[in-house]
């Protein structure tokens, strides 16, 4: 079960809850988040919920039968809304669009990506500057330098910023010049890094794992909940199948049943999901129509001489047209 305390509930109060709990023969864990106060209570034993419903510091109180208790949608019937600031909400009805480079590359590819973005009204931009490439020789990023180089561009145009930690020792550095921490694929289950990034106060991103479970990326999700952080974005990026046609397998179907499961906001990244550059727009296109909240995609003003992942990547021809493609997919899905 999930307890809701008030914001003026006192020590005694919840002492009393506590202990309530505890004679249910039920294990309790206390979380304390950005927006409230629960105490989660673990156990089968059956009880009438009006025997805890009636006590004082008590705001609401939800059986939830899913392991994964916080991020369910069985206590929380509302969606959940991410707010950025300045306007920037993923998750609030309207249609979230993220896009960038795979890698942050050069002051003149910010600046010209910036320029893109905000000709097209697009208010969040994606990029690596920690990159974690399976060849060890491969380009691996500008790290901090170029993090805060391009949050200098960003902040002046009013873009907000989305780039992936891989180590828990990159938080701090990262903190005061992000708006959203992405967890890649990679670190889906680095539950060291989860638990850290639960305490922060900046929005996170957790990408599916390469071949992760749909019950995987919410047990993720509800680590970095249970550590109070619920300003939570999940990404269904797609899977490694046996299928080789394709860089992955986008699964379209996880939209659908993760807007089921869970309040937060799901966003889809159809460049990692399929792999070829001329296969994203249509992809992209199909996670709106599934009910996606938001795309997240790769541009660059010259993907043929992107540092990373140049094959899946939009030139700004592409991604203008995307853009209006997104938006008028997303106005058409509303009408139902």
């Amino acid at each position: 079960m999930i307890i809701q305390l008030t914001s003026s509930v006192t020590s005694p109060e919840k002492e009393t809850i506590l202990q309530q709990v505890k004679d249910l023969g039920y294990k309790h864990n206390e979380v304390t988040t950005q927006r409230g106060h629960y105490i989660i209570g673990i156990g089968k034993a059956e009880f009438d919920i009006r025997r805890l419903g009636h006590l004082k510091g008590i705001a609401d109180i939800h059986r939830v039968s899913d392991d994964y208790k916080l991020v369910s949608r069985k206590w929380k019937v509302g969606k959940t809304q991410v707010d950025l600031g300045d306007g920037v909400v993923i998750g609030d009805g309207s249609l979230s669009l993220m896009a960038g480079p795979c890698s942050i590359e050069t002051e003149a590819q910010v600046h010209a990506t910036i320029e893109h973005l905000v000709n097209n009204g697009v208010r969040i931009m994606r990029g690596g500057v920690f990159k974690p490439r399976s060849s060890p020789y491969a380009f691996r990023g500008l790290g901090i330098d170029g993090l805060k180089m391009w949050y200098t561009q960003a902040r002046q145009a009013g873009i907000k910023i989305i780039s992936e930690v891989m180590q828990v020792s990159q938080i701090a550095e990262m903190h005061d010049y992000v708006d959203v921490f992405q967890v890649g694929a990679r670190n889906t289950q680095n539950f060291n890094l989860l638990d850290e990034l639960g305490k922060v106060d900046k929005a996170v991103m957790i990408k599916r794992g390469i071949s992760g479970t749909i019950e995987e990326l919410l047990y993720s999700a509800e680590y970095v909940f249970a550590a109070g952080n619920e300003e939570l974005i999940l990404c269904e990026r797609g899977i490694r199948t046996y299928e080789k046609a394709s860089r992955n397998t986008m699964d379209i179907n996880a939209i659908p049943i993760l807007k089921e499961k869970t309040h937060l906001p799901v966003v889809a990244d159809p460049s990692h999901g399929i792999g070829i550059r001329e296969f994203v727009a249509p992809v992209a296109l199909a996670t709106v129509m599934a009910g996606a909240d938001g795309v997240i995609y790769e541009t660059h003003q010259e993907p043929e001489k992107a540092a990373s992942d140049g094959q899946q990547t939009l030139d700004f021809e592409e991604s203008a047209r995307l853009i209006s493609q997104l938006r008028k997919a997303h106005a058409l899905l509303r009408e139902f």
